[in-house]
C-alpha cells in the first residue's frame, strides 16, 4: 500500500435528500483519505450513511440527492466540479463500482457479451466488438469463468457468477478504484468466502483500491488494511483494522463488536445495542450517538465531538478529548 499522497480525499462532504417533510443529511461532513492499494472497510448499521457516501464518489447518486457541499478529490481533481464529460471518463475508466444485487445490475435481455462490448465501447468507440469481446474474455478467464459463457444470459448463471461477472465489468477498463456496495449481501456463505477471497487475489494482481461497503463486520475482518465506522452520516471512528478489532476506542463500535455472534456458545445470550439509528430529518443535538450511548455525559447532549486520535487511530468521542 502506498502511504504517499492520498488517491481520494473526501473533504467535509455533505449530502442531502430535500423530501417533503424536510431534509435528510444522509452524509454529514464527512472527511477522509485514500490511498493507492488500500482496501477500506466501511461499516455501520443500516442507514448510517454508507451507501450514499459509496454513490456519491463517482456521482451517481440519483435526484432528489445531490452534494450539498464538501469536495471529493480524485489525484487532486474535485469530482464534484467536473462536467459531464469529464465525469462519464472518469467513472469505469478510474472509478468503478459494483452493487448489491448483479442481476438488478444486468440486463436480462442481452447477453454477457453484450454487456462487455457496450462497457468497452462507451469508453472508446475506436475498440472492434471482437476486440472487445477478447479482453472480456481474458477478464472473465481471470475469475474463472470460461468464455464461451459470454453468449449466455444473466438468468442462465448462478449468483456467485453474475457478482463474478459484475467485477469483469468493473475491471475491463483498468480502474484505480474499486468501490463493492454491500458485494456479498444476496451469495451464501462458501460462495461469500470465495468472493472475498477473490477480491484480495485481484487487488493484488491489478493493485487495485477498494472500498469495501459491509455491515458484516467478518468481511472487513478478512479484507480490509483500515476500517471506518459510521454512524447517522457521520464518521464514528476510523483506523487500522487490527486495531479496530482489538481496541475499540467508540462506544458505538464497541457495540458493534459485541454484537457480533459468539460461535462457541460461551455467552448465553446475544448483545444488542439498544435504540436505533436516529431519524436523519431530525438527529438529535451534540454527539449523534448519545441517546444510545452507555457512557453519555452531559457534553455529548450539547457539542458533536471532532475525531479525536488516540492509540494509532481516530474516534468521535469526547470521551478521547
Amino acid at each position: 500500500m502506498d502511504t504517499g499522497s492520498p488517491m481520494l480525499s473526501l473533504e467535509d462532504l455533505k449530502v442531502e435528500f430535500p423530501i417533503s417533510i424536510g431534509t435528510v443529511t444522509a452524509v454529514n461532513g464527512v472527511s477522509l483519505d485514500l490511498f493507492q492499494g488500500e482496501v477500506m472497510g466501511l461499516v455501520g448499521e443500516s442507514g448510517c450513511g454508507k451507501s450514499t457516501l459509496g454513490l456519491s464518489i463517482p456521482r451517481l447518486l440519483r435526484p432528489p440527492g445531490r452534494i450539498a457541499s464538501g469536495r471529493i478529490l480524485y489525484r487532486g481533481r474535485d469530482i464534484v466540479r467536473m462536467g459531464k464529460r469529464e465525469l462519464l471518463s472518469l467513472r469505469g475508466s478510474k472509478i468503478a463500482m459494483i452493487f448489491q444485487d448483479p442481476l438488478t445490475s444486468l440486463n436480462p435481455l442481452y447477453s454477457i457479451g453484450h454487456h462487455f462490448v457496450e462497457t468497452v465501447r462507451a469508453h472508446d468507440g475506436r475498440v472492434s466488438r471482437r476486440e472487445a469481446l477478447g479482453r472480456a474474455a481474458s477478464v472473465l478467464e481471470s475469475l474463472g469463468i470460461a468464455a464461451e459463457r459470454l453468449d449466455e444470459f444473466p438468468h442462465q448463471m448462478s449468483g456467485g457468477m453474475r457478482q463474478r461477472i459484475m467485477i469483469g465489468l468493473a475491471l475491463i477498463l483498468s480502474p484505480d478504484l474499486l468501490i463493492a456496495d454491500e458485494p456479498t449481501t444476496a451469495l451464501d456463505v462458501i460462495v461469500e468466502a470465495q468472493f472475498l477471497d477473490l477480491l484480495d487475489v485481484l487487488r493484488k494482481q491489478y493493485n487495485l483500491t477498494i472500498i469495501l461497503i459491509t455491515h458484516n463486520l467478518g468481511n472487513v475482518a478478512q479484507l480490509a488494511d483500515r476500517i471506518t465506522v459510521m454512524y447517522g452520516g457521520t464518521i464514528a471512528e476510523v483506523g487500522p483494522a487490527q486495531s479496530i478489532f482489538d481496541r475499540p476506542l467508540h462506544p458505538y463500535t464497541q457495540g458493534l463488536l459485541a454484537s457480533i455472534p459468539n460461535i462457541r456458545l460461551d455467552e448465553p445470550k446475544l448483545k444488542t445495542m439498544a435504540g436505533s439509528p436516529p431519524d436523519l430529518v431530525d438527529p438529535p443535538a451534540g454527539c449523534v450517538f448519545h441517546p444510545r450511548c452507555p457512557q453519555v455525559m452531559d457534553t455529548c447532549r450539547q457539542d458533536r465531538p471532532p475525531l479525536f486520535a488516540r492509540n494509532g487511530h481516530k474516534a468521535a468521542c469526547w470521551l478521547y478529548r
